[in-house]
This record gives structure tokens, C-alpha cells and sequence, in this order.
């Protein structure tokens, strides 16, 4: 949920053509996505254009584990 996202096109509601990516890529993967022609906006870190997620993974041995998006107010607790 942590690594870096892109998104092509339309998010929340704005329609968009270019690619917006995340600035915590490699500034190498950014220069080579615009060197093949790509329109590329990079936005800030986590940022929450980006979407958020939420996870639950319930293990055999019946450990749960749970996770929240730091692009969103969301967290994840147990009990």
C-alpha cells in the first residue's frame, strides 16, 4: 500500500490525459517515461489523487493482519 502509484486519466471526477505519478519513483523512471514521449505530472508523496486502499489478510493460523493507506485518514486496528 506504501509503494509509489501512477494514474492515467480520469480521477475524481477531473478528466486528464496526462500521466500523474507519484514523486517518490526513481527521477531516472520519470525522465525515461517523458524521454518515450509520455506527458508526465508528477504529484507530491502519498498523494491522496492517487486513491485509497484497505487491507485484510486472514492467515491459516488465524492471525489477522490489517493495513490502511497513508493517502487516506483511515488506519487499521484489532481487537
Amino acid at each position: 500500500m506504501t509503494a509509489p502509484r501512477w494514474v492515467l486519466s480520469r480521477t475524481w471526477g477531473e478528466p486528464r490525459d496526462d500521466l500523474r505519478i507519484e514523486n517518490r519513483f526513481d527521477p531516472a523512471v520519470i525522465a525515461a517515461l517523458r524521454q518515450a514521449g509520455h506527458e508526465v505530472a508528477p504529484v507530491g508523496a502519498f498523494d491522496e489523487v492517487m486513491g485509497h486502499a484497505g487491507a485484510v489478510v486472514l492467515h491459516p493460523s488465524g492471525l489477522i493482519e490489517g493495513a490502511s493507506d497513508p493517502r487516506s485518514d483511515g488506519s487499521a486496528a484489532g481487537y
